[in-house]
């Protein structure tokens, strides 16, 4: 078996909401930076998922077609080495002379598909649509998205329409290139509930297969799905998929930490915007990992369930943690180090992707409206991409290099902190999550604080234990010789200890502007200005930190470090859509603003029909 491969991917969405199309690529700036394209290509990945936008390319006519947007960058990717798998459309509904109901939908997207292969022959991997059945349920049944409807005859409809669309998709593209290979993505979770719960936890559990159920040709009489598509009036786009299947060539497995799923029948235990149901049944729909004890199998256990239901090759196609850096790291090697036991156990698994290599903009909304911005490898939030700490955690999975020593520690997800709400024991017959253990048995280093501040010590102490953070006080850096780096709240003279060649992190927390000691030789200073964070008028005192702000500084000023950053930088408060003006500007928003917003989302989300 040839070696695990490390594939990239940029969130790339381009998706309708009322008559406004929402482009990932603009907000992130990808549009404006053919740069961004080296700055992949370093990363060392095999192949990127790269979309050939439809509703770019050909938005007014489909005869009418412009790609030399796209020429550019994918003959530089050509250049640097990086195989491309191209997508066509992602979480959309195609230009506006078309959507997902559209009846001729399949068909105009084959003919893109043709035109598109022809510009690309060289192009032999492909996602003509990524996530089916996720875009269908947020399109069709949810409402978020176009066509706004929230009808499960609708859902199936739209479904069914994309997954005809990337079967004629595929037929056109291998009429150009007989090496042309499916690789097709979908969101795999599962689901778990109460007894009471039970038909709705069967019914999620077989749906979660359907887009490669139907690609394989097997929803056929006696499949759970069968006749209830059938009876919703796509029995002949059955029939065609039935008689020509267009199995993947690799099944593409997108799995977050929000995947799992549990149903709770007493929703009174639970937040109301978690409170959703089915139209016969009310109930709460949280994150399984919140609250099943012990945990759900997760990201390997739906790997080896795709594996031994369809025996097709695996790549995992989406990896990402919208959270703070080492949880990010985290998240990531342990996909990477549970994609490498499952190959040792004989299954056939290809790639693991690193995705939303330059963030995301706008999914805790749901891309309905404003929303927050995530750092991925690269942190574009200043306008130009800055590498953060994952770039080379990637260097050291593929190289099987030493590894940051914040990795070694157990994500959130497998603390006993994650359960946010009673816990409930997981039925059998599910085995249980097996414990993570890193494969290097590393020692974690402690960060060595230096001073006493007693604004902002208890947060930065908060801080460190909620994220799992060894932390230990000290007088001067020679207190602990092992520390990792060094945190100096005060910078006073008595912490002159030997010059050190470890991160250092300097927090001005006042409003003097009086500039800040040179950093001493030897020394990776990172200076933190965060006047602007505190009350809004200018105040003489050198403790000006309010509790409102004290925990969002804290929290930039520990990414920072962790990606090892240097120089200057300004952190000031600020709201979705405003920009930075200037480089090393770093906007935050309140913790509460943003669990607001989710809280909005989610709400909307679980209060229509599942």
């Amino acid at each position: 078996m040839r070696e695990l491969e490390l594939w990239g991917g940029l969130e790339c969405t381009v998706n309708r909401v009322g008559d406004h199309y929402v482009d990932q690529f603009a907000l992130l700036g990808h549009r404006d930076r053919l740069e961004d394209i080296d700055l992949i290509a370093d990363l060392g990945v095999r192949a990127l998922r790269y979309p050939i936008h439809w509703e770019s390319v050909a938005p007014a006519r489909p005869d009418t077609r412009d790609f030399s947007w796209y020429d550019r960058r994918l003959e530089r990717l050509r250049a640097r080495g990086v195989g491309v798998i191209a997508g066509l459309v992602h979480h959309g509904s195609g230009p506006p002379y078309t959507d997902l109901l559209d009846e001729h939908f399949p068909a105009l997207l084959a003919d893109y598909a043709r035109a598109t292969a022809e510009r690309y022959p060289w192009i032999d991997d492909w996602t003509p649509v990524n996530e089916p059945l996720t875009t269908a349920r947020f399109a069709a049944l949810y409402g978020h998205w176009y066509p706004h409807r929230r009808e499960e005859r609708e859902f199936w409809r739209a479904l069914v329409n994309q997954v005809d669309g990337t079967a004629r998709a595929m037929a056109a593209i291998r009429s150009v290139n007989p090496r042309a290979r499916l690789i097709q993505t979908e969101d795999l979770g599962r689901s778990f509930g109460t007894v009471a719960t039970r038909d709705q936890v069967a019914f999620d559990n077989v749906r979660r297969w359907a887009t490669w159920d139907l690609l394989c040709g097997r929803v056929v009489p006696g499949h759970p799905l069968h006749a209830r598509l059938r009876d919703y009036g796509v029995a002949s786009q059955l029939e065609t998929l039935a008689a020509a299947p267009c199995p993947p060539d690799v099944i593409g497995v997108n799995h977050y930490l929000t995947s799992d799923r549990f149903l709770d029948h007493r929703a009174a235990r639970y937040p109301s915007h978690t409170h959703g149901g089915n139209g016969r049944q009310r109930y709460a729909d949280v994150e399984a990992v919140r609250v099943l004890q012990p945990g759900a199998p997760g990201l390997a256990g739906v790997l080896r369930e795709a594996w031994a239901r369809y025996r097709l090759p695996l790549a995992v196609t989406e990896v990402h943690n919208g959270c703070t850096r080492e949880e990010q790291m985290r998240w990531t090697a342990e996909a990477w180090d549970a994609a490498a036991a499952l190959r040792a156990e004989g299954v056939d698994l290809r790639a693991v992707t690193c995705w939303s290599l330059l963030g995301s903009q706008g999914w805790n909304t749901l891309l309905t409206g404003g929303g927050v911005y995530e750092p991925g490898v690269y942190d574009v939030s200043s306008g130009t991409p800055r590498p953060t700490a994952m770039v080379k955690l990637l260097g050291a999975l593929v190289s099987g290099g030493a590894r940051d020593p914040l990795v070694h520690v157990p994500g959130w997800w497998r603390r006993p902190e994650r359960l946010a709400y009673a816990a409930v024991p997981r039925p059998a017959p599910m085995p249980a999550q097996r414990p993570y253990r890193d494969p290097a048995g590393v020692a974690v280093p402690p960060l060595l604080v230096l001073g006493r501040d007693d604004a902002l010590a208890p947060h930065l102490a908060a801080a460190c234990a909620q994220r799992a953070i060894p932390l230990v006080f000290g007088e001067q850096d020679g207190d602990s010789p092992e520390a990792w780096a060094v945190i100096d709240l005060d910078d006073g003279p008595r912490r002159c200890g030997p010059a050190t060649a470890r991160p250092r992190l300097l927090i001005r927390a006042n409003w003097s502007d009086e500039p800040p000691r040179p950093p001493r030789r030897g020394s990776a200073t990172l200076v933190i200005v965060a006047a602007d964070l505190f009350a809004p008028e200018r105040s003489p005192s050198p403790r000006a930190v309010t509790p409102t702000y004290a925990p969002d500084l804290i929290r930039a000023a520990l990414d920072l470090l962790i990606d090892r950053a240097t120089g200057e930088w300004r952190l000031r408060h600020g709201r979705a859509g405003q920009e930075p003006p200037v480089r090393n500007v770093l906007l935050l928003r309140p913790l509460e603003e943003a669990l607001a917003e989710q809280g909005a989302a989610a709400a909307a989300l679980l209060a229509c029909a599942a």
